[in-house]
């Protein structure tokens, strides 16, 4: 029989919603490489520095993407750093939830493919139909919505680890330490 030698609670297995959500975070990360890590992060309980530096990486590919230099997501191996940015993002929003991370991984991955396909395939029927800047900004709002839905707020703290006091986690917002009066 194995034994845990640390205090953490076991990770339980992922809920078919998390699988789901994984599998969107990876379709907006096929269309924005960078929200595969920033969604997780911006709206997680991360530095604010942090948060920060991962709003600026997604307005940077927003911006970046509208130039006419930017090369094809499918170029130098983007298909695959599109999966593996879904990937990590699914496995973060796993760890969140206190779940196993392979199923949502996989997710990400297949969603990150996905997306990249897809927004290739996308940008291909809309250059007949609209200029690129607008199937662009198109593209933009989809998987940002996409991103935000996957990662919403609501979603930080797992039911089945609230209240656990041996592991450290609360089911609280990290912001410092409880306080307590006594009655007089």
């Amino acid at each position: 029989m194995l034994t845990r030698l640390d205090d953490a609670p076991a990770r339980r297995r992922p809920r078919a919603g998390l699988v789901l959500r994984s599998l969107l975070l990876g379709w907006a990360a096929g269309a924005r490489s960078s929200l595969g890590l920033a969604a997780p992060t911006i709206a997680g309980d991360h530095h604010p520095v942090l948060r920060a530096g991962a709003a600026t990486a997604v307005a940077g590919e927003l911006l970046v993407d509208k130039l006419p230099v930017a090369p094809s997501r499918l170029a130098y191996g983007g298909a695959f750093v599109r999966a593996a940015s879904g990937a990590v993002g699914a496995t973060l929003l796993a760890a969140r939830d206190g779940s196993r991370p392979f199923a949502p991984a996989l997710a990400g991955a297949a969603g990150g493919l996905a997306g990249a396909y897809g927004g290739v395939a996308w940008r291909g029927w809309a250059a007949g139909h609209v200029p690129d800047w607008q199937a662009a900004l198109a593209e933009d709002v989809v998987a940002l919505t996409a991103a935000a839905l996957a990662c919403a707020p609501g979603r930080l703290r797992p039911p089945a680890l609230e209240g656990r006091g041996s592991s450290g986690y609360s089911g609280r917002a990290r912001r410092g330490p409880r306080t307590t009066t006594t009655p007089p």
